[in-house]
């Protein structure tokens, strides 16, 4: 238990280092980076990452309710694999945060227990439904980060760097729990999901 509480106090408050280097801008995009974004580019971009660390943190938090719940060895390494890649996302995200002179979203305590009770739950639920939740949420975050990189300023090659590898990783992830055995959720579950993270994102955009 003691556990679980410090991996939540450091997933919130903690500057996490991160186990891969943060995604560099390639030698194409680097004339891009040299003009520096304008305080309009720099406020979207700081709201649309400070969006993409929340859905870091929620998933460090869904991904330990999981591993919390599971009693299948295969499925407690797939989680906590999962999470690790997901951790570099935490730090990334945080750091971009801090490049861009913004803070992260003060609601990420409630984000953190919300998202942490939601896979414990569908652990509870069954294997194969918390596979179906995996698949789910990635297949939501990776259609959010395409957006994203539809949406952050072409000049700003760093953060569309980072979301690039972060959609990528999310499409594994999802992957690996549907060849894992992952149940189809039925639609009002997915629908439900989607409202819930439309509620997430546009608030820790503003707040």
């Amino acid at each position: 238990m003691l556990d679980g509480v410090g991996h939540a106090l450091a997933t919130i408050w903690a500057a996490p280092t991160p186990s891969r280097k943060a995604p560099r801008p390639t030698e194409s995009a680097g004339s891009q980076a040299v003009a520096a974004l304008d305080e309009q580019d720099k406020r979207l971009s700081a709201g649309l990452m400070r969006v993409n660390h929340v859905g870091e943190v929620c998933a460090q938090a869904l991904y330990e309710g999981q591993a919390a719940t599971t009693r299948d060895p295969r499925l407690l390494q797939f989680f906590r694999q999962a999470a690790l890649e997901e951790g570099d996302h935490l730090a990334w995200t945080r750091a971009r945060l801090d490049e861009l002179g913004a803070r992260p979203s003060v609601l990420n305590p409630l984000w953190y227990g919300g998202a942490f009770a939601l896979g414990a739950l569908a652990g509870r639920l069954g294997d194969s439904v918390s596979l179906g939740f995996t698949v789910e949420t990635e297949r939501q975050v990776e259609e959010h980060l395409a957006s994203h990189l539809d949406r952050l300023p072409a000049a700003d090659v760093q953060s569309r760097a980072i979301v690039d590898v972060m959609r990528r990783d999310e499409v594994h992830h999802g992957q690996e729990a549907r060849a894992l055995g992952a149940a189809a959720l039925p639609a009002p579950v997915r629908w439900a999901m989607r409202a819930a993270a439309r509620v997430m994102t546009t608030t820790a955009y503003r707040d």
